[in-house]
């Protein structure tokens, strides 16, 4: 019982934080621009965790080996790039959601790749999840689809599709390993590696940064390394569906925080669009138990 409570809270905690960063990323793109700053954080991250694995005499070498690695990480580095990028044209309230329709993205890509089959909580999930994408991004305006925010849109729904491709590939390899904090490293050093040639477009490739700028990033390493390692100890204690539930609490606080903060707000309709989005999130995530 104990156990679980603490996976309960490790996983609430996790999802907060996690939360916290789409505001803390769009605070920062005012001082920084989104190809340094994803740069900068992934490279502090990767770091932190280089030098915490060779203070604790866990350092596996052998690992860097494995190409699999490689690839994710790139794959993520790709969706992050993305996500800042397109954070610098769109809110952080409505990044959140995108990024969470991941979850979605998965169930219709586990369709193609992994012939798994659709049931109609499925089905209902994703014809949500459409519809709020659209009620949220438009409005129900259609001029505002000539507007330099569906530019911003655009590439965040990209980054949820790109980090569901993650997700499936990424499974198995974590399923397979002992050492999760060995492979989160490489994944990261992984990560910054298509980072690297982006930093041509970006307009200060320089570490004199504001201040402002430094505490976005160094807290936004903090929910880089943090998070991850807390969803990780309480998913060995909790069905993935139910961590998948409980996460639901990041995008609320994300939405929250960017209303209180960043003066983010919805109307009724792109209201009703992020309340579909959740709904589809929750949908596909469910699974049906297989008789005993």
């Amino acid at each position: 019982m104990k156990s679980r409570k603490k996976a309960l809270f490790f996983t609430i905690l996790a999802g907060f934080l996690w939360g916290t960063s789409f505001p803390a990323i769009k605070i920062g793109l005012g001082f920084i621009d989104a190809y340094m700053f994803a740069f900068l954080r992934f490279s502090l991250a990767f770091v932190i965790m280089f030098i915490i694995l060779l203070l604790t005499k866990n350092l596996d070498i052998n690992l860097a080996k494995k190409r699999s690695l490689w690839y994710l990480g790139i794959l993520n580095g790709f969706a992050y790039l993305l996500q800042f990028v397109g954070m610098a044209y769109t809110t952080a309230s409505k990044s959140s959601l995108f990024v969470n329709l991941s979850a979605v993205w998965v169930a219709i890509l586990s369709w193609f790749i992994l012939k798994e089959k659709f049931d109609n909580k499925k089905l209902s999930g994703i014809t949500f999840a459409i519809i709020g994408v659209f009620l949220i991004t438009t409005n129900l305006k259609l001029s505002a689809l000539t507007q330099g925010m569906l530019y911003g849109d655009a590439l965040i729904l990209l980054a949820g599709l790109t980090w569901a491709f993650f997700v499936i590939y990424n499974k198995k390899i974590i399923s397979d390993s002992k050492n999760t904090v060995q492979l989160m490293t490489w994944i990261l050093f992984g990560t910054v590696l298509p980072l690297i040639p982006f930093l041509v477009f970006s307009s200060n490739v320089s570490l004199n940064l504001p201040a402002e700028a430094w505490l976005a990033i160094l807290y936004t390493v903090l929910c880089a390394i943090a998070p991850y390692y807390l969803w990780l100890k309480g998913l060995k204690h909790m069905s993935p569906v139910t961590s998948t539930i409980i996460l639901l609490i990041e995008p609320i606080v994300a939405i929250v925080i960017s209303f209180l903060i960043l003066k983010e707000g919805f109307t009724l309709i792109s209201g009703m669009g992020a309340l579909l989005i959740l709904l589809a999130i929750l949908l596909v995530s469910f699974k049906k138990q297989k008789p005993k």
